[in-house]
């Protein structure tokens, strides 16, 4: 059985690409060998920055001749039958064979496809590959079609085994498939030939080409450590700058610098941020003082003063990017000790969302929403709501135009620089978390209610003016917003109704529609009155137009006109109350939202819960209690539920509880009647049906009295405890039988065994 060794050898492929392709690579081949006809034992891809690898062991020789029979049409169909039949098998009416089947004659094929050998088959899949290949980008060059990454210089397509290797005859593009590459650009550029992939490999590294990306890392995280190490810091972790450089170099060589005295009382995160996205270094950290002091930066190449050129140059470029930070820096203390002011002013410029107003509308909105939900975890008001008001000034600042990923983070050193409060300058960098699944989820009182309110209020926005995720279409990022409300809530045990908070976070929008509408309407209406000249002229004309003010005279009584009242005086109150209505108005409409909000929420806790182990019909049947908009009872419903249906004891109960909700719905869908209530112990005629009457009695007041106390568990375990007489009442009693008033007696029952299934949730929603 052969090896196959294909190497793709172009110009430089972007690092971030990378990783990708290799797998498309990998996926595009083996896939394409397997539909072929070809199995082989185990694949492995590579990349360096010049080229991409894949090496397939075990590849068979050929692939198999088939035999496959197919069923057509019957021999007496129409001609255009048979026709479309010899089309799709490719096969001449003369090849067809004629069977007897049930209804007649039908014509059959008999489709024969030989083996061929992998040399033909490797050929066809790699030419399909590379025309195919998804590059995220791509390019034409010189006067050829074939469209690469970056220019394609050569390729290796090579079968080998014990008896030696073959070029597999390829081309494409111009380019021939051989068995030669080049090693690294500057130290051994030469050209050399391979026999298969251990001599591809080795002959690399000996070229000066670590192939392994993993490998690359390995070395250069063991390298820079070691560096760091003997000056007495530490590298600071970076896996995804890790994995970038990585893919910069084929020959890694890291080498250490000092940052300039000058530049270390720059906070360690503009330090960091700025070598990581300009220069692509890693910071090395003095665990004594915390400070950033040093780098390391990766060569690509081995020179004989070891670096120093090289280090020497990129310290100069640094120095310069430092610069710049330090002057952005030194520009943004003298803002944040005067107050930010002049940030906070800037804001109102800021478009947050053309519908929604700008960030100086919705810091409004979340400063107070934040001193709404600031008792609920804890918080206290004054700081929850100048947590919110400085929160965002950052965006106005200098360092984080230039590095926005520092928003919040640069926000708690100017709030500290501003005289603010531990706890608010803390708020300002935590509202944004969590990003992620992986990130972390604030704590502190404060800042929960600074981010919970950010959250909500983007939620409650966007709902507002319909722009809710499609699909797989997310543009706003809501499904992160409402995944971080969520963990936020649970993370902290936040006891609210989410009805609750979602309306105040209306309040904050329509405090915002009346500030911004009072001037319209006041223009408007004083614009007619002043046309008329006449109040009674212009309030006939308001209720006869039609139009948007039409409801303006509804708004007034009779005692707005009595006494010596003027007209000015009453078209005061009109405006007034025309502003009120209509603010009324547009908070119906978003409180019409709320409920398809809260599903929305339901649907991301579906996911989050379903990554905890808990089954989404599980989810669903607590969701159908009352109380759902409180995620941390409801997760504390689903939890203790999905632990007791664990159980045999709580497979075999959720059986009886369906039964039971299965039987009284057929019952009472065809008697037109609920059987909710009146069932009588004195009407059992069986020992098991008074067990039962007695187990009911027993558990129901103990899982009502867990339930108020929000003891799940022990709701779950009391319910548990009406497994075994439900099971021996199903075996022992007819619950349709010829006696009318036993058989309602028995529904009634049943209804009781329903009943004390939902005091905890909604059985009949769980799966069998």
């Amino acid at each position: 059985m052969p090896d196959l060794l294909i190497e793709l050898f172009s110009e430089e492929i972007p690092a971030r690409m990378q990783a990708r392709a290799r797998e498309d690579l990998k996926k595009l081949v083996t896939d394409g060998l397997v539909e072929a006809g070809l199995t082989y034992a185990s694949a492995g891809a590579f990349s360096t920055p010049r080229r991409l690898a894949l090496a397939v062991e075990g590849l068979t020789a050929h692939s198999p001749t088939t035999r496959e029979e197919r069923k057509g049409p019957r021999t007496d169909a129409p001609e255009a039958a048979l026709q479309g039949f010899l089309r799709s098998t490719g096969l001449s009416k003369d090849q067809l064979e004629a069977r007897d089947d049930k209804k007649g004659q039908v014509w059959f094929a008999v489709i024969q496809k030989p083996g061929r050998p992998a040399s033909d088959i490797v050929a066809e899949v790699l030419e399909a590959a590379i025309r195919n290949f998804p590059w995220p980008k791509s390019m034409r060059w010189g006067a050829g079609s074939l469209r690469w990454v970056r220019p394609l210089h050569s390729i290796i397509c090579l079968l080998s085994d014990e008896s030696g290797a073959t070029v597999v005859p390829f081309q494409i593009g111009g380019i021939a498939a051989g068995n030669t590459t080049r090693g690294h650009r500057f130290m051994a550029p030469g050209a050399f030939t391979v026999s298969g992939f251990d001599d591809y490999a080795a002959k690399l590294r000996r070229a000066k080409v670590m192939l392994d990306s993993h490998e690359r890392e390995a070395a250069i995280r063991q390298e820079a450590a070691n560096l760091a190490f003997a000056r007495g810091w530490e590298i600071v972790p970076d896996e995804g700058l890790l994995s970038e450089v990585a893919g910069l170099v084929e020959w890694p060589v890291p080498l250490m610098g000092a940052i300039e005295d000058r530049f270390l009382s720059l906070p360690p995160e503009v330090l960091q941020t700025s070598m990581k996205e300009h220069q692509k270094f890693f910071s090395a950290r003095n665990p004594k003082t915390g400070r950033i002091e040093g780098f390391v930066t990766v060569a690509n190449i081995e020179t004989p003063d070891h670096g120093d050129t090289i280090l020497k140059g990129n310290q100069r470029v640094l120095a310069a990017r430092l610069s710049d930070a330090a002057f952005f820096w030194d520009n943004d203390l003298r803002e944040a000790r005067a107050g930010m002011a002049t940030w906070a002013e800037g804001l109102k410029s800021v478009t947050f969302q053309s519908k929604l107003g700008s960030q100086a509308d919705r810091v409004a909105r979340i400063a107070a929403l934040a001193r709404e939900i600031a008792p609920l975890v804890g918080a206290d008001p004054d700081q929850a709501e100048d947590a919110a008001k400085i929160a965002k000034l950052d965006l106005r600042s200098a360092m984080v135009g230039e590095f926005p990923e520092l928003q919040g983070t640069m926000g708690r050193y100017y709030a500290l620089e501003a005289g603010k409060d531990a706890e608010v300058a803390d708020a300002a960098r935590d509202h944004y978390s969590p990003l992620g699944p992986s990130d972390a989820v604030p704590t502190a009182p404060v800042s929960v209610a600074v981010a919970l309110a950010d959250k909500l209020d983007t939620l409650t926005g966007f709902w507002a003016i319909d722009e809710k995720p499609t699909g797989s279409k997310d543009p706003f990022a809501l499904r992160r917003a409402a995944l971080g409300v969520i963990r936020l809530v649970l993370g902290n045990g936040v006891r609210t109704t989410q009805n609750r908070t979602l309306e105040a976070a209306i309040a904050g929008f329509r405090a915002q529609f009346s500030a911004g509408y009072s001037d319209y309407i006041r223009d408007e209406i004083y614009g007619l009155f002043q046309s008329y000249r006449n109040l009674e002229d212009t309030l006939n004309f308001l209720e006869q137009s039609g139009g948007e003010f039409s409801f303006v005279p509804s708004l007034l009584t009779e005692d707005d006109f009595k006494g010596a009242v003027s007209a000015e005086r009453v078209m005061q109150r009109i405006v007034d109350r025309a502003i009120a209505y209509k603010a009324d108005e547009f908070s119906a409409q978003l409180q019409s939202k709320i409920p398809d909000l809260l599903t929305f929420l339901h649907d991301r806790l579906k996911v989050y819960l379903r990554d905890q182990g808990i089954r989404h019909d599980i989810i669903d049947a607590v969701i159908a209690m009352p109380g759902n908009d409180d995620l941390v009872l409801l997760v504390n419903r689903a939890t203790a539920l999905n632990d007791v249906l664990k159980t045999e004891d709580g497979t075999n109960l959720l059986q009886g509880l369906k039964r039971a909700g299965n039987i009284l719905a057929q019952a009472e869908d065809k008697d037109g009647v609920e059987y909710s209530f009146g069932a009588d112990p004195k009407f059992a005629e069986t020992d098991q049906e008074r067990a039962l009457f007695a187990a009911l009695d027993k558990a129901e007041p103990a899982i009502r009295e867990a339930v108020r106390l929000e003891d799940f568990q022990a709701a779950t375990q009391g319910i548990a405890t009406l497994r075994a007489p439900i099971d021996a009442f199903f075996e022992a009693v007819q619950i349709n039988t010829d006696n009318q008033v036993l058989r309602r007696n028995r529904l009634n029952l049943l209804s009781r065994i329903r009943e004390a299934g939902r005091l905890i949730a909604d059985f009949g929603k769980i799966e069998g």
